[in-house]
């Protein structure tokens, strides 16, 4: 996604927060004696983190404009004067954000990207920044150009989306618990430990970003279980510590099976089949 339009100011503080949840994280697992945190994994995912900066920037060259020029030809003029404006942004990137994240769980060619997130064994704040390289390549930006052109300008849209994944950070963890009443609207750390899980009985659940309402209403909401301990990682995947063969081994695997393909229904389904 083209995150680049957040201000520059706004993503240094976020990364120092960052840094600093990791630290106190770190900190609560050595005093319980938990093994919240595998370090060649992390050095994986700060390695991906990387160059997924990097990615970013070539998102947004090639992306922006096309956003800019979707803009131009917008419907309507929608501003964020008042809160009730906002709110309808809000609602909307939620809204597209739960069938953009739903469905690059159930196409190939979307989670070649988006894998990379789930390939961590150990759910914790540095497995939330093991985000993929190939965003521009897979499309999942389309999911949001509707409110473009509609009338919200791509900084709006974008920042926006950029508030959904900066709240989604906070759900990496096990360190927090069940959180009452609120766990029926929002998106809590219980419900993206669902989401991550490799458990057979699990995949495929939870997709929401700040809210669960639309995992409630369109039927993939799953509560945690409390009487089995969750797996993390790629289901029937061996850990993997290469930040390369992290980032790109799905797309190796997809065109491998796209050359293998003897029709076009074959090389049809390798590609935007289920993963």
């Amino acid at each position: 996604m083209p995150q680049i339009l957040v201000p520059a100011g706004h993503r240094n503080a976020f990364l120092l927060i960052v840094a600093l949840f990791m630290l106190i994280e770190v900190l609560v697992h050595r005093l319980r004696g938990s093994d919240g945190y595998d370090w060649r994994e992390t050095a994986a995912s700060t390695g991906i983190m990387i160059g997924q900066v990097l990615a970013r920037l070539m998102t947004a060259l090639l992306v922006t404009p096309l956003l800019l020029w979707i803009y131009s030809h917008r419907l309507f003029e929608l501003g964020l004067d008042g809160w009730q404006p906002i709110l309808g942004l809000f609602l909307a990137t939620e809204f597209l954000y739960y069938w953009f994240h739903r469905a690059s769980h159930g196409v190939r060619w979307l989670w070649a990207s988006h894998g990379v997130h789930h390939s961590s064994t150990r759910l914790n704040f540095s497995a939330a920044y093991r985000l993929g390289w190939t965003n521009a390549l897979s499309g999942g930006w389309l999911f949001f150009t509707p409110l473009i052109w509609l009338g919200y300008a791509p900084a709006a849209v974008f920042g926006v989306f950029a508030v959904n994944l900066g709240f989604q950070f906070f759900l990496h963890t096990e360190l927090v618990g069940r959180l009452g009443p609120l766990e029926w609207v929002f998106n809590t750390p219980s419900h993206h430990r669902v989401h991550h899980a490799s458990n057979a009985e699990l995949l495929d659940r939870n997709f929401g970003g700040v809210l669960i309402v639309f995992d409630r209403l369109f039927g993939t909401h799953a509560e945690e279980p409390r009487d089995r301990r969750l797996r993390y990682g790629l289901a029937g995947a061996a850990p993997e510590h290469n930040p390369f063969r992290i980032a790109l081994g799905e797309w190796g695997r997809l065109l491998r099976d796209l050359a293998r393909a003897r029709n076009p229904r074959q090389a049809w389904q390798a590609a935007f089949g289920r993963p």
